[in-house]
């Protein structure tokens, strides 16, 4: 029978990462849209890029008024959801 405190443990791993500010996705995405949310989501950004070019080419820019929102919002969704996930 083995004696537990002779086993080997492997090391323990711990990965520190710092919660990101909804504040600046917000600021980041007011000022840059989909660029902006380069911060926050990289995924979001490529997918609200595909939209936002030809929405802004096909409606003078106008269409902005839609999807420069949704980058903000789709920007301070993901860094919670981010934030949530790192403590818990």
């Amino acid at each position: 029978m083995e004696n537990p405190q002779n086993k080997q443990s492997s090391p323990q791993t711990i990965i520190v990462k710092k919660e990101k500010s909804i504040g600046i996705s917000l600021l980041l995405t007011f000022l840059f849209g989909p660029l902006g949310m380069l911060y926050s989501t990289v995924i979001g950004a490529v997918v609200m890029f595909v939209i936002t070019i030809p929405v802004a080419i096909f409606t003078a820019g106008l269409g902005l008024i839609l999807t420069w929102p949704t980058c903000m919002i789709w920007g301070a969704i993901a860094v919670n959801n981010q934030n949530k996930q790192l403590t818990h």
